[in-house]
């Protein structure tokens, strides 16, 4: 209390003990603040009990921002000093934390943090954007493919995946289905035009659609069924979700049926996952998947 009156004065507002008392009762029963009391040896201090985030939940959003790589640094600490705004300070004193991913790369797209929010009012306001798409060249700097061409979207969905941004959506120009790097994506510019490539673009089904990429790599979708070990179950579930049907076969091992799309990206985390792994099925994804493993062996032999 003593500490609270001489702050007070310091504002030229005069108060003693007995009518602080009265505030804090006051902020209790007619504002709903919680005003906690807690007993450090001989001395008491007050301060408020619940606010809009926790310390643990602002603590949360800090790791959060910290470890993701499509947040500039510069931007990583505007946007943690402002969150240490939302409790006190002697909470924020907490909040000196450093989360360290090994190999962590920011981005250094500084304007990904307003594409984002570009896109999802489109998304949101059932409109087309255009955008020029970028390249890194070997001064390390980020340049516009073919020559500044602008690419026309019918924005879906903003997918996080593999640690980045992806923008899902329909090309005006191939019309199809297509997904871009949110930090490679430059000059974001909504247009007065609807949204084209399905009727209700509201109904695109994003987890299905993300589940079937790995990588983020394109190609033809196929329905697999995978042979594995009981050992490696969990690897499977992290990557196609609880609900895959995982059947037990005769030769001990466990195989599921997938849709996937095929490309280098999911050959090579088959072949990551070692020799037990096998594509049981379709014949046709079983030779491209040994035509994937060959090219592999004969252009490292080569080189």
């Amino acid at each position: 209390l003593p500490q609270i009156i001489e702050e007070l004065e310091r504002y030229d507002v005069t108060a003693e003990r007995k009518s602080i008392y009265a505030d804090f009762a006051d902020m209790r029963d007619k504002l709903g603040i919680d005003i906690i009391q807690q007993k450090v040896g001989r001395e008491t201090y007050y301060y408020v009990g619940s606010r809009d985030f926790e310390v643990a939940e602002i603590k949360l959003l800090i790791d959060a921002i910290q470890s993701s790589k499509f947040i500039t640094e510069k931007k990583s600490n505007e946007l943690i000093k402002k969150i240490k705004g939302l409790v006190s300070k002697h909470q924020a004193a907490q909040l000196q934390r450093q989360v360290y991913v090994h190999g962590r790369i920011k981005t250094m797209n500084e304007s990904i943090y307003y594409n984002i929010d570009d896109i999802h009012n489109a998304i949101q306001n059932n409109k087309k954007i255009k955008f020029q798409y970028m390249d890194w060249t070997v001064t390390k700097e980020l340049k516009p493919r073919k020559n500044g061409q602008w690419y026309e979207v019918s924005p879906y969905a903003l997918i996080w995946a593999e640690e980045r941004y992806y923008l899902v959506g329909y090309s005006s120009k191939d019309e199809e289905i297509r997904h871009y790097r949110v930090d490679k994506i430059g000059k974001v510019t909504v247009l007065n035009e609807k949204r084209e490539g399905m009727d209700n673009p509201g109904t695109f089904d994003v987890a299905a659609y993300s589940g079937k990429i790995f990588g983020m790599y394109g190609g033809e979708t196929e329905t697999v069924t995978i042979g594995f070990p009981e050992k490696l179950i969990g690897v499977f579930i992290d990557r196609f979700g609880k609900e895959i049907d995982i059947r037990k076969r005769e030769d001990g091992y466990l195989s599921v049926r997938v849709s996937v799309v095929l490309s280098g990206q999911f050959f090579g985390w088959l072949s990551g996952l070692g020799k037990e792994v096998k594509v049981m099925s379709p014949e046709s994804v079983k030779n491209k998947y040994c035509d994937y493993l060959s090219e592999v062996l004969d252009s490292n032999r080569q080189s």
